[in-house]
C-alpha cells in the first residue's frame, strides 16, 4: 500500500517530536519538508534533528547542498518523491515532517512546478530594485502582475517574490497559473499540529533561548570561516541574518535574539496561510491537549482501513479471473 502521512503546522510546535515517535511506532521513515534543513553546515539555526535522533529513525532530505549552492522546489519534489518510494518499497510508512508549506503542498498535490529556467540577470535586476527602493516594492508589484501568487508567498521572502516575478517575464503568465497539479497516487492522511496563538510564541521563544544556548553564534562564525557570506539566501534566513547583525555590531545580542523572535511570531502566522485551520484535509490536534493516543488512534484506522479497502479489491479482483 502506498501510505503516506504528513505532519504539519507551524514552527516550534512539535513536529519532529511528534514524526519521531509515530516512526517509532508504525515502523516508518521520516522525509524532511523543510526548505532550510537541505543546507549543510546550518544545524543549530534550522532545528535539525540530532546525531541520536536520526540512528533511531532514518531522515531524509536533510544536508543535501552546501549553503552557497541553488537549491529549488523541483529539486525537492523530485527527491522527495524519490525517498518516499523507497521507504515504501521497503514496507516502510513515509511521514513527511515539516512547516515549508510550499514543499509540504507540492509533495501532497503533485504540483507541476513551472519549466522556467533561472535568469541570472533578470534576477540581478530585481535584487537591485529590493535594494535600492525595498521588498515591497516589488511584492507590490507581483500583487498586481499575480495576486493568487502574492498569497501564497511572504512579503519578506524576497527569493520567492523574485522568483514569481521571473517566471511571470519569462512565461508570460502569471506563476500562479502555470502550477497545475497532479496528485500523486497515494493514500495520504494529513495530521495538523496546533495551539492558542500566547502557547506557540511561548514555544518559539524559548526555542530561540535554547539555540543561543547550544551555540547558535559559534555556528554563524564557522559558517563565516569557510568562506560563505550573508548574501546568501541561505544565511538570509531568521537567525543567520540576525547572528549576522550581532557580528557586524548592529545590534546586541540581546536585540538579535528578541529580533529572531519576532521575526518567528510573523513566520508563524504567514504558515497558518498554508495551514488553514479550515482545511478539512487536515485534522487538526491541539497540543497543549496532549493528543499522543488520538493521533495514534487516527492513524492506527487509517492503516487498517486502507488494508481493508485493498483486500476488498484484491477480492474482487480474484473472483472476476
Amino acid at each position: 500500500m502506498k501510505h503516506l502521512v504528513a505532519i504539519v503546522g507551524p514552527t516550534g510546535i512539535g513536529k519532529s517530536r511528534l514524526a519521531l515517535r509515530l516512526a517509532q511506532v508504525f515502523h516508518g521513515e521520516i522525509v524532511s519538508a523543510d526548505s532550510r534543513q537541505v543546507y549543510r553546515y546550518m544545524d543549530i539555526g534550522t532545528a535539525k534533528p540530532s546525531p541520536e535522533e536520526r540512528a533511531l529513525v532514518p531522515h531524509h532530505l536533510i544536508d543535501l547542498v552546501d549553503p552557497d549552492q541553488d537549491f529549488s522546489l523541483a529539486q525537492y519534489q523530485a527527491l522527495a518523491y524519490q525517498a518516499i518510494k523507497d521507504i515504501q518499497q521497503r514496507h516502510k510508512l513515509p511521514l513527511l515532517v515539516g512547516g515549508s508549506g510550499l514543499y509540504i503542498w507540492a509533495v501532497l498535490e503533485g504540483w507541476k512546478i513551472p519549466s522556467v529556467p533561472p535568469d541570472p540577470e533578470l534576477r540581478r535586476k530585481l535584487e537591485g530594485r529590493a535594494a535600492r527602493s525595498g521588498a515591497d516594492e516589488l511584492y507590490r508589484e507581483l500583487a498586481r502582475v499575480d495576486p493568487a501568487a502574492a498569497q501564497r508567498i511572504d512579503p519578506r521572502n524576497v527569493r520567492r517574490v523574485i522568483r514569481a516575478l521571473e517566471v511571470h517575464y519569462k512565461a508570460q503568465k502569471p506563476f500562479s497559473r502555470l502550477q497545475a497539479k497532479e496528485p500523486p497516487p497515494f493514500h495520504i492522511l494529513i495530521i495538523g499540529l496546533t495551539a492558542p496563538r500566547d502557547e506557540l510564541y511561548r514555544r518559539v521563544d524559548l526555542r530561540v533561548d535554547a539555540m543561543l544556548e547550544q551555540g547558535l553564534v559559534a555556528e554563524v562564525e564557522k559558517l563565516l570561516s569557510m568562506g560563505y557570506h550573508f548574501n546568501l539566501p541561505s544565511l538570509s534566513s531568521i537567525g543567520y541574518k540576525q547572528i549576522g547583525m550581532f557580528l557586524r555590531g548592529e545590534l546586541t545580542l540581546a536585540e538579535a535574539a528578541e529580533q529572531i523572535k519576532a521575526e518567528t511570531h510573523r513566520l508563524v502566522r504567514h504558515q497558518y496561510a498554508w495551514f488553514r485551520l479550515n482545511d478539512k484535509r487536515i485534522h487538526w490536534f491541539d497540543v497543549s491537549l496532549k493528543a499522543n493516543s488520538e493521533i495514534e488512534a487516527l492513524l492506527t484506522n487509517f492503516l487498517k482501513r486502507e488494508q481493508n479497502n485493498q483486500d476488498a479489491i484484491l477480492s474482487k479482483v480474484a473472483r472476476l479471473a
